[in-house]
């Protein structure tokens, strides 16, 4: 093949290295990140092995953007959420709604929210990843309460999740709306 064919080739495919990056989420997802290698997300995106080594210098660069794209997803949904209440009441009741509905609303979530979690606490290259995520939180959050109400909120909010996912009870909405009405006050 001529390199004018293989450029052609790769114009044809123009979003290969997103669909790389969602198989690495999906790949994550079902296996762990210690079970992501460059070959099974090549074939969960239907993509040569090779445009691994194209698109990404290496997995941690990979992982990184996965990552992030994960975060971001999740942050844009907290923004969504927060940014539509009209009042103070409206927040708190869209806080609620954050736990018990919006944000990890699927396994796949809360599997990828836990793998992000451990990597970045072994590996302090992707606490940038979760710093971020925290802080773009927070800054949603305090358009409607103080900076340490929207601190507390947030840590909530994780904390209510990785309960709500690991707990060997039924989830409890009444019990969440009850825990964001205590730090509210």
């Amino acid at each position: 093949m001529t390199a004018e064919g293989s450029t052609s080739a790769r114009r044809a495919d123009p979003h290969r290295r997103d669909r790389i990056v969602d198989a690495c989420l999906d790949v994550i997802a079902e296996v762990g990140v210690d079970g992501a290698s460059h070959r099974r997300i090549a074939a969960s995106a239907d993509v040569p092995l090779g445009s691994m080594t194209y698109h990404f210098e290496g997995m941690s660069e990979l992982l990184h953007e996965a990552f992030s794209r994960f975060a971001d997803s999740i942050a844009d949904r907290t923004d969504r959420r927060i940014e539509a209440a009209t009042t103070a009441d409206e927040a708190r009741d869209a806080v609620v709604e954050l736990i018990t509905r919006d944000i990890f609303a699927n396994p796949r979530e809360l599997v990828l929210t836990h793998e992000l979690y451990t990597l970045a606490a072994r590996e302090p290259a992707y606490r940038d990843i979760t710093h971020a995520w925290m802080r773009r939180s927070r800054t949603t959050l305090e358009a409607w309460f103080d900076p340490a109400t929207a601190r507390m909120l947030d840590a909530l909010i994780e904390g209510l999740i990785i309960h709500r996912a690991l707990d060997s009870e039924e989830p409890d909405d009444a019990l969440v709306g009850e825990a964001v009405r205590r730090i509210l006050g």
